[in-house]
């Protein structure tokens, strides 16, 4: 009788920490993408705050302080979660990785992150061919640069670095082609190039989007650092090394390609190792 009774409190205990696990798993999985950018903010000593950028509130996460006349280093979201499937698009590209945002807080320099149109904040605009084949058109650049205009502002520094996630990598370079305030740009995992990229993926054309390559003069002298994955797969690094071959002579560039690093694995690592790693304009890499 005793061992009985044992043996019924050991299954009730199971039975309660397995609903504790599933009501855990629940909540998590509930969880909207904002809630969670939120929860990860507070916890780190910040608090999310929007910026405005054209017609967008724009999701923004800002230091409490920079030193006045230094570069701010600003990390660019990725185009996030822009298909439910492969032919149906999300009705919340807000991405469900946090990546971006946690490089970005634990930087140990003062850093800003910044969010893309309709990510993590709803507008009147926002509709689904803002992150599929128009994530990189007008709209969304002068977004982004009244978003830096108001920073800018803000902190009074001189100058940017951009630090630009899958997607953000275009718009990073896209931003450099057109500021005379951006002293360098660095990439992870980078869609240097949308139209190469689309071409080797044999994807419909991204139309109404820009093309970093369409200002390769400018960029060809724009201090730039590219860190590919060799395990990615949704961005290859045959992309970066076709979009240094097409930039042309003159280029400030350099390719660091990563074993073991996928499109969204090992980063936190590999960028601890080259975040403060300075860039040289020399000899076109090899």
């Amino acid at each position: 009788m005793k061992s009985g009774a044992t043996g019924s409190r050991s299954r009730v205990g199971v039975l309660r920490l397995g609903a504790a696990l599933l009501c855990g798993v629940v909540l998590a999985a509930c969880q909207s993408p904002r809630d969670a950018l939120q929860q990860l903010a507070q916890q780190r000593g910040q608090n999310l705050e929007s910026v405005r950028g054209g017609d967008f509130p724009l999701a923004l996460l800002a230091p409490s302080r920079a030193a006045r006349g230094a570069t701010l280093r600003v990390y660019l979201e990725g185009d996030g979660h822009a298909w439910a499937t492969a032919s149906q698009p999300s009705l919340d590209p807000s991405p469900h990785n946090l990546l971006v945002a946690r490089l970005a807080l634990d930087d140990p320099r003062p850093s800003a992150y910044l969010g893309r149109p309709c990510q993590f904040f709803a507008a009147a605009p926002c509709r689904p061919a803002l992150w599929t084949n128009r994530r990189y058109a007008p709209e969304i650049l002068h977004s982004l640069d009244q978003a830096l205009d108001s920073l800018k502002a803000r902190y009074g520094n001189v100058n940017f670095e951009l630090i630009g996630y899958s997607g953000g990598a275009a718009l990073a370079l896209l931003l450099a082609a057109t500021r005379d305030d951006i002293a360098q740009v660095q990439t992870l995992a980078g869609n240097l190039s949308p139209r190469l990229w689309a071409a080797q993926r044999q994807l419909t054309s991204l139309d109404g989007s820009l093309e970093p390559l369409d200002q390769r003069q400018r960029l060809a002298r724009l201090p730039q650092r590219h860190l590919v994955g060799l395990d990615d797969s949704v961005v290859p690094a045959s992309l970066a090394r076709s979009y240094r071959d097409a930039l042309g002579e003159g280029r400030c560039l350099t390719l660091i390609e990563l074993p073991g690093v996928s499109h969204d694995q090992g980063w936190e690592s590999a960028w601890r190792l080259w975040r403060e790693q300075p860039l040289r304009c020399g000899p076109a890499q090899p």
